[in-house]
């Protein structure tokens, strides 16, 4: 019997180490598939990234552009008021230093109301 015992002791043994390998494929596989299932996902995270990327980017210059076009008018504007400010001090400067010089050197004092009143 001792040598029936060690056959079945041994079939033990074999088929434990048997299931031992099968369990240790099963885990490297499930760890393959977590890495590969990671990796995609990786994958699928930096496309997306890289489409909103180009849509802000898109969206960005855009927005530029409109800013640009509305400097641009910003500007045309004041330039038309400059010329148009300086248009005016041409014509009418002259008169108004003039204007000014005769009111400084002819001065004609009066008194306040409020000070005529209570004397």
């Amino acid at each position: 019997m001792s040598a029936q015992n060690s056959a079945g002791i041994q079939t033990l043994l074999d088929a434990e180490k048997e299931a031992q390998k099968i369990v240790q494929k099963a885990r490297e596989y499930r760890t393959k598939r977590v890495k590969d299932a990671k990796a995609e996902a990786q994958k699928e995270i930096d496309e997306y990234r890289q489409k909103k990327e180009e849509e802000f980017k898109k969206y960005e210059s855009e927005q530029q552009s409109g800013n640009k076009t509305a400097e641009e008018d910003a500007n045309k504007d004041a330039e038309k008021q400059l010329e148009e400010i300086t248009k005016a001090g041409d014509e009418r400067g002259s008169r108004v230093v003039d204007d000014l010089i005769k009111v400084v050197t002819s001065p004609h004092p009066e008194v306040p109301d409020k000070v005529s009143k209570e004397h």
